[in-house]
């Protein structure tokens, strides 16, 4: 059954005649020459509205001076359009949600929002999340548009989403209606020219004054989008003296680079207009570039700028693409999400609609125009396989890292066009849908970011690496870190720096993978390695290498065995050496097949100058920096052994001091506490009084059924919660947060945010082994929330590990968690606040009585 309309005036009696009226739910859309014209149809409108007893609003955002001269009576709000697009909409969507229904709304010229915003695709976007809205609530709304300022694609969404639309001319002193759109009206002169005065409104019907009429209003070709325009003009400046461009430039770093005022005053030190305008070139739709991007081209101009070292001879050149922050906004938008995302957006709907809403991001549409942009990009990039990574403008910023918060995807690019875009297509919309994961929900929370405008942009680049054989990898990749705060020898100078190394793809470098140990570089010993005295190196090595398996068109693992064999294109022993011990026991036991291999890159740290590259690299970016800093890298070799490095990510380290010196308790029997060892752990010297203990039992761990493993993970998120303002310190087997139940405890960060402490327990039955987390996501995750680290390996030379001191006292767990009692026997939550735990960088030694 259709809807039944009121009636409402325009104001001007010939004209409610011509359209029939206006109808309650009617946006009204006028293309104007100037604001001025505008403004001579909002007052008969108010005029009559006020007779009427309508309730009326004016939402004012623009520079110039109020639509309305008298306001009394009028809800007035005052918009700044220059706090971004999701806060202006929202704000005009929380006034449209408190006014309520049958309000008439006069709206600011539309057009003067690309002032803020630069970008028609937001006008568009913005009159899509209104409009539905307003008509939703019976209400009349004026809005304004500039002729000929805006894309025809931008006009024709407008069309579409709008109930009412007309043409307003001034020509000769004499006004002119066409109305292009009435909904649901029709009369055999409403679409036609009408010659408008304050009381009459008349068809133009004779050909003749048509033709004249129409003789001022040729059809435009089509308009560019005024962020190209703007770009236009601004590579005009290049031609102008300093000071003009330095405007330009500084206009360019507000609208493209970001919001965070650090961050910018590097861009603007470092990049020239020149530089900025590049980047555009490689930008496909509008809005920011994201944090991962620039922390990317900013760290690149540092290395390539440097006078006295020539990094320029050492980097592989970046081939990347960049995926502005205003498709994410027209992605939901487009799709009709932004009323779900305003109640996700709410406090009581922050987690509860977010896998409604990252379910939906999974699924949706993207424009037409942006799906053009799309392919052309990998019409250029070809078949070469790219990375499609995460770039939010909170991302890689000073304080906040998001490391490994959002996705990530590896696109092999093969097959046909139309599979390799929607291989590609398929990443865009996980990357967007990593935005609701709970994980990257609970650290904005965390953060004091819960509010903040995160908007998502996207970098996409060229894999680094080579063909092998029917896989792509490059030979090195890894995480380096300028400050090694985290020693694991006194003798260490943290100032060095470290590196986290793998062989392939760098996903092992900052994922802690399953049966697999990066190798931990400490770059002034670079040699040596912070593991304990093991019996068996090759068992706390790299087994596994992640490679672009080009026929399967997928990221596989595949055994280290069978990658170092293949074609290298340079000298394998840089990398591996033959694993004697085990090659010989296969011989013993007369089984055949291929050799094994240790990945321990001994000739790379011992024989090259890759490390003195690398140590050289990471301080002169912490010295430009003012700060620590974190950088992700690959590196390929050729035949005569020559090598570059790609940079393909920096951020600011998110790090703390080592801390004021720590006295240590003497203990005369180490039996008589819980836990004393020397190395292995990261955080600094610390005396940290305890509250609670959560201890998950190895043993009875690896007993548990897969689900049950599970079911231990999301028992030790509630107690993390419910413990939240107490001093507690989470111990269990293998590695926390691994996604593997058989190698520790699947935790994600939000289930154990609160703790301010880990140990990870070794334990050999079950094959439980920790890994010193130096360089990945989860370390990032540690030190940012300023979370103590420590491995235990029991049973290892001057390491005492009592339990008792933990499982003697009463178990908790039915108290805070009762729905776990089953449980019971493998959590033990207990109240130890007379125990302290100790540590000191100088003796290396950690100790908890």
């Amino acid at each position: 059954m259709s809807k039944i309309y009121n009636r409402a005036s325009t104001g001007i009696t010939g004209f409610d005649n011509a359209i029939d009226m206006l109808r309650l739910g009617d946006n009204v859309v006028w293309q104007v020459d100037s604001v001025v014209d505008y403004k001579g149809y909002v007052a008969p409108f108010v005029k009559r509205a006020r007779k009427d007893g309508r309730k009326i609003v004016y939402i004012h955002f623009a520079p110039h001076d109020p639509l309305i001269d008298d306001l009394k009576g009028i809800g007035y709000y005052e918009l700044d359009p220059d706090q971004g697009f999701e806060s202006f909409s929202t704000h005009v969507y929380d006034i449209i949600t408190d006014e309520g229904k049958e309000v008439f709304y006069v709206f600011d010229c539309l057009s003067e929002l690309l002032t803020y915003w630069h970008s028609d695709l937001m006008i568009g976007n913005f009159f899509r999340i209104a409009c539905p809205y307003l008509f939703e609530l019976d209400t009349v709304a004026y809005f304004a548009l500039l002729r000929n300022k805006h894309t025809y694609s931008t006009i024709a969404r407008i069309r579409e989403t709008t109930q009412v639309l007309f043409d307003l001319y001034h020509i000769k002193n004499q006004y002119y209606v066409h109305p292009l759109k009435v909904w649901e009206r029709y009369s055999s002169t409403m679409f036609i020219p009408h010659k408008s005065t304050k009381t009459e409104f008349t068809p133009v019907t004779a050909s003749a004054e048509l033709a004249e009429i129409f003789s001022y209003t040729s059809i435009q070709a089509e308009r560019k989008d005024n962020w190209i325009n703007l770009f236009d003009s601004a590579r005009e400046a290049l031609f102008m003296d300093e000071s003009e461009q330095q405007k330009i430039k500084d206009m360019i770093i507000n609208i493209m680079v970001g919001r965070s005022r650090r961050i910018n005053d590097m861009v603007n030190k470092y990049l020239t207009l020149k530089d900025l305008l590049n980047i555009q070139l490689r930008q496909i739709g509008t809005g920011f570039i994201g944090g991962k991007s620039v922390g990317m081209l900013l760290a690149r101009k540092i290395l390539e700028e440097d006078k006295e070292v020539k990094f320029e001879d050492i980097l592989e050149q970046h081939d990347s693409f960049y995926l502005g922050s205003d498709i994410f906004y027209t992605y939901i938008v487009q799709n009709g999400w932004w009323k779900l995302r305003r109640k996700q957006k709410t406090e009581s709907g922050y987690f509860k609609y977010a896998r409604e809403l990252k379910e939906r991001m999974l699924e949706g549409k993207f424009p037409e125009v942006i799906k053009e942009q799309f392919q052309q990009m990998l019409e250029y990039f070809g078949q070469s396989p790219i990375i499609v990574r995460s770039s939010s403008l909170l991302e890689d910023d000073f304080g906040n890292a998001f490391a490994g918060k959002y996705e990530s995807v590896f696109c092999a690019n093969q097959g046909t066009p139309e599979e390799r875009y929607r291989a590609f297509e398929e990443a865009v919309k996980k990357i967007y849908a990593s935005t609701m994961k709970e994980e990257a929900l609970a650290y904005r929370l965390k953060r004091g970011l819960f509010n903040k405008d995160e908007q998502m942009a996207i970098l996409v680049q060229r894999v680094s690496g080579d063909y092998h054989g029917d896989y792509f990898f490059p030979h090195l990749a890894g995480v380096g870190n300028s400050s090694n705060l985290y020693v694991w020898d006194q003798s260490i100078d943290r100032h060095a720096g470290m590196l986290r190394l793998v062989f392939g793809l760098g996903t092992r470098a900052v994922d802690r993978i399953m049966g697999d140990y990066p190798r931990i570089v400490s770059l002034d010993r670079p040699e040596q390695s912070p593991l304990l005295d093991y019996e068996d190196e090759a068992k706390f090595s790299q087994r596994k290498v992640d490679v672009l398996d080009l026929k399967e068109n997928a990221l596989l693992e595949k055994p280290l065995e069978e990658v170092i064999n293949l074609d290298l294109k340079t000298r394998s022993d840089i990398f591996a050496k033959p694993d004697h011990k085990t090659n010989r026991k296969m011989k013993e036991l007369g089984l055949k097949g291929k050799s094994h291999y240790i990945l321990g890159f001994e000739k790379l740290l011992k024989e090259t100058d890759f490390p003195l590259w690398m140590r050289k690299m990471l301080a002169t970016l912490e010295a430009m920096y003012d700060y620590p800093v974190d950088i992700e890298f690959t590196a390929n070799f050729r035949e005569d052994e020559s090598y570059k490095i790609n940079l393909v990510q920096c951020r600011p380290l998110q790090t703390k001091g080592p801390g004021e010196p720590v006295q240590m308790p003497e203990i005369s029997d180490t039996n008589k506490c819980l836990f004393t060892f020397k190395g292995n752990f990261m955080g600094g010297n610390i005396r940290l009084p305890l509250d609670y203990i959560i201890l998950v039992d190895p043993k009875g761990y690896m007993e548990l059924s897969l689900e049950d493993k599970y079911a231990v993970a999301r028992t030790v998120g509630i107690i993390n919660n419910k413990l939240k303002d107490n001093t507690m310190m989470i111990m269990g087997p293998g590695r926390w947060g691994t996604t593997t139940p058989t190698l520790g405890v699947t935790v994600n960060f939000a289930e154990i945010c609160n703790v301010k402490a880990i140990c990870e327990l070794a334990y050999n039955i079950g094959g439980f082994m920790p890994e010193l987390s130096y360089g990945s996501h989860f370390f990032q995750d540690m030190v940012e929330s300023d979370i103590f680290y420590a491995a235990i390996f029991d049973g290892y030379p001057e390491v005492s590990y009592n339990p008792g001191y933990v499982l003697d006292r009463k178990n908790l767990l039915g108290e805070i968690a009762p729905n776990s009692l089953g449980l019971k026997d493998v959590i033990h939550v207990a109240d130890v606040s007379e125990m302290e735990l100790y540590s000191d960088i100088i003796s290396q030694k950690v100790l908890c009585k």
